[in-house]
């Protein structure tokens, strides 16, 4: 019974979420199911004592991370610097490589801290353009834009400042670089097998042509931004170089644990420096990159800073909170003994990597989003993969590499909210397109196990 009601919640939170609804409002009703089940007396207080306690604090930890990313990707929007980039991307590549072309520009966004949605927003219309000269079929444009956003430039590349490779930065205290040479190599294998994917499905369609009487066809791009492209990349570069930089002095400067003592407080403020000093370095480097665009472009952004701020700044308060809800979800469902029993059989997988690969993989997948799994999966098993890691020898970079990853895995399906979101700005179908976001998604899930073998065979690091 207890197992049964974990899954309930499970199932319940998956269909409202593949239906549309807000998992803000319905996160903690699927979180109550269970104790509705089997102990009602107890709901007021593992609502308040469990549930709202884990969603805050993961707002406390990671919502200036949204929050810093939003506006950045909104000001590189303002500023004419995406479509710079895009644009200068794209005349060096060309119609006849028009998929890597798309997949590059998107990288080359995410990569450097725009958020995959403003990207999807802001790469579109390129891509629309691009495919209907190169007459590649439009239903390919959704899995060209996720193999570019929100694949391996989010949790494989080291260094990448998506959310979910500065996640398990607080539960491993490691860094967004952890495991270089296992990240580069999983992307780059990702990378290549993506494009191979697609360019077999072009190659498939050969005459099918871009197609006819589709929805939501972006009007006539302008002419092109006259922003410089290597002004406009410097923004980006500033991220990913301080966030190395910063990363690499933060543990340093305050030792094993940062202090500072307050008149107003009766205790010094203790924090552990291994837990934040990858989001403090990220989020350094995204306010020195904020004040870098707006030096640069300050005379082409001030006239709708205002308006853009609000937008980005709605943006980030909803996704944040939706992360949060199933974070506190997940601490919910953790705390029961059907988790518990679930958990005790994922035991049986003896590999600690191989473990943390499959239990991550599968929460990202129930929930539909990859931070929302990961959150869950660490806030439940952290302890568990910690230690299982420590006993067989592996070092902390590995394991964050490998749930970083698989949280990107099966993140992807039908009810993602990215998948919805691309599909809906493209104006295309699942019926159309999602056979291949998810092929992009079999490939992403497939690279968390070579990345683990390669570890294993080399000791690569």
């Amino acid at each position: 019974m207890a197992v049964f009601a974990a899954l309930l919640a499970l199932a319940f939170l998956m269909f409202a979420a593949y239906r549309g609804f807000s998992v803000i409002l319905l996160a903690p009703v699927a979180a109550m199911i269970p104790l509705v089940l089997l102990s009602p007396a107890d709901i007021p207080q593992v609502f308040s004592g469990v549930y709202m306690e884990r969603a805050v604090v993961f707002i406390k930890l990671y919502f200036p991370l949204f929050l810093l990313g939003a506006l950045f990707g909104k000001l590189m929007e303002l500023s004419g610097f995406a479509r710079a980039i895009i644009v200068a991307v794209l005349e060096l590549t060309g119609n006849r490589m028009a998929i890597f072309s798309i997949v590059a520009v998107a990288a080359i966004l995410t990569y450097g801290g725009v958020s995959l949605f403003v990207v999807v927003f802001a790469v579109y219309p390129f891509a629309a353009e691009l495919f209907r000269a190169a007459n590649i079929p439009k239903r390919l444009i959704p899995a060209s834009l996720a193999l570019g956003a929100f694949s391996f430039t989010m949790d494989a590349l080291p260094g990448t400042p998506q959310i979910q490779n500065i996640i398990p930065t607080t539960f491993f205290g490691t860094t967004a670089w952890a495991a270089p040479t296992l990240g580069a190599i999983g992307g780059l294998f990702i990378l290549a097998a993506g494009l191979a994917y697609l360019q077999w499905q072009v190659r498939r369609a050969a005459g099918e042509g871009y197609g006819k009487d589709h929805f939501n066809e972006p009007e006539v791009l302008e002419e092109v931004s006259t922003a410089n492209p290597w002004i406009a990349i410097l923004p980006l570069i500033t991220v990913v170089a301080l966030n190395k930089v910063f990363g690499s002095i933060i543990p340093g400067r305050y030792g094993e644990t940062a202090t500072a003592t307050l008149p107003g407080l009766p205790d010094p403020v203790l924090i552990k420096t291994s837990s934040v000093a990858g989001i403090w370095a990220l989020e350094g480097a995204l306010i020195l990159a904020i004040l870098l665009v707006v030096l640069l472009r300050f005379a082409v952004i001030r006239t709708r800073f205002a308006e853009g701020s609000k937008a980005a700044i709605g943006g980030a308060m909803l996704a944040a909170m939706n992360t949060a809800s199933e974070y506190g979800f997940g601490a919910v469902i953790a705390a029961l003994p059907g988790f518990i029993a679930v958990r005790n059989a994922l035991g049986a997988i003896s590999d600690p990597l191989v473990n943390s690969a499959v239990v991550t993989t599968s929460l990202a997948g129930i929930t539909g989003s990859a931070s929302g799994g990961l959150s869950i999966a660490l806030a439940a098993m952290s302890d568990s993969f910690v230690s299982m890691a420590t006993h067989a020898g592996i070092p902390m970079e590995v394991l964050h590499r490998v749930t970083a990853m698989a949280s990107g895995g099966m993140d992807c399906l039908p009810h993602n909210g990215a998948v919805i979101t691309v599909l809906a700005v493209t104006g295309l179908t699942h019926r159309q397109s999602y056979n291949d976001i998810f092929a992009i998604t079999l490939i992403k899930t497939a690279a968390v196990f070579v990345v683990i073998a390669l570890y294993y065979l080399t000791g690569l690091v």
